[in-house]
């Protein structure tokens, strides 16, 4: 059997069709379910609750679950407005906060939302992470960079126990990105052996930085269906993946989710996002969650 570094952990990741009506329902059934964490993911132009407003409802009604961001997009924002958020987060919920951050959007109609300099995107990434982080562990900071400047940048509370950054991605230069400047990754749409690759990647990346990514922040959003994968997501994961069969992608149902989570956790992921796809009742899926996963974690 192969040895698990770190705790396996599941949470559930909400998506484009969890209204903010329905989230009291789901989030005061996953702090009574002793789930790991809940995750918003950023959808502009949808009913879905802001990443960093669902965070807050979630952190200021529950005393254990977690809250996190799968993902939310850093260039565009101003990164020490960013880390007054998180800072702000981490002082009225110590240890349940876990932004993850991305380089862009998903869905191409919402990209112009989030203005860089054309052409620049990744050089803001970088910029931005680094000033993120900077503000997050100092006090009185100052930085000169191509595109941000501050001057005695002092954002309060700077938080007693360091907030891990995580980032998402899975091109070679997100996974040199992620070695370099954070402290986890959350890929997603990636077999396992993509995902032990990119670990791999990232782990080389961090050792030529002068570096270490602890052993258990390696996580993956994963979808799962109720005995069939709908048309229309078959069809997008297709159109982003068309070198994958997406049902190597997208678990069809339960068992096959499983056997999948055993390669992953060969492949050394042990934090998993988990969200339903297709038709099917929220509660239901919730229940099947709770029974089927919250056994796997040690």
């Amino acid at each position: 059997m192969t040895s698990i570094q770190g705790k396996v952990r599941f949470g559930v990741g909400l998506g484009a069709d969890t209204t903010p009506e329905d989230l009291p329902g789901i989030v005061d059934h996953l702090e009574r379910s002793g789930a790991d964490s809940v995750w918003f993911s950023e959808l502009v132009y949808s009913p879905a609750v802001d990443p960093f407003i669902g965070m807050a409802y979630t952190l200021s009604r529950t005393t254990r679950l977690k809250a996190g961001t799968s993902v939310a997009i850093l260039p565009g924002r101003h990164p020490v407005l960013v880390a007054k958020q998180v800072a702000s987060l981490a002082a009225l919920a110590p240890r349940r906060v876990l932004p993850v951050f991305g380089l862009h959007s998903a869905l191409p109609a919402e990209r112009d939302v989030f203005t860089v300099p054309p052409g620049r995107r990744g050089a803001v990434f970088d910029e931005s992470l680094e000033l993120l982080r900077a503000v997050l562990r100092e006090r009185d900071v100052s930085f000169d960079g191509e595109f941000f400047t501050v001057r005695s940048a002092d954002v309060q509370p700077v938080p007693t126990r360091p907030v891990d950054i995580w980032l998402g991605g899975s091109g070679p230069v997100a996974l040199a990105r992620i070695g370099r400047l954070a402290d986890g990754w959350l890929g997603s749409f990636l077999t396992p052996a993509e995902a032990a690759e990119a670990r791999r990647q990232i782990e080389r990346a961090a050792d030529a930085a002068g570096r270490e990514i602890e052993p258990d922040h390696y996580g993956i959003s994963l979808a799962v269906a109720a005995g069939e994968i709908p048309d229309d997501l078959y069809d997008m994961a297709r159109r982003r993946r068309p070198d994958v069969d997406p049902t190597e992608l997208i678990a069809a149902d339960w068992p096959t989710l499983h056997r999948r989570l055993d390669d992953y956790l060969k492949a050394g992921i042990t934090k998993f996002v988990v969200r339903a796809v297709g038709p099917g009742d929220r509660a239901a899926f919730l229940e099947r969650f709770v029974g089927e996963l919250l056994p796997r974690q040690n």
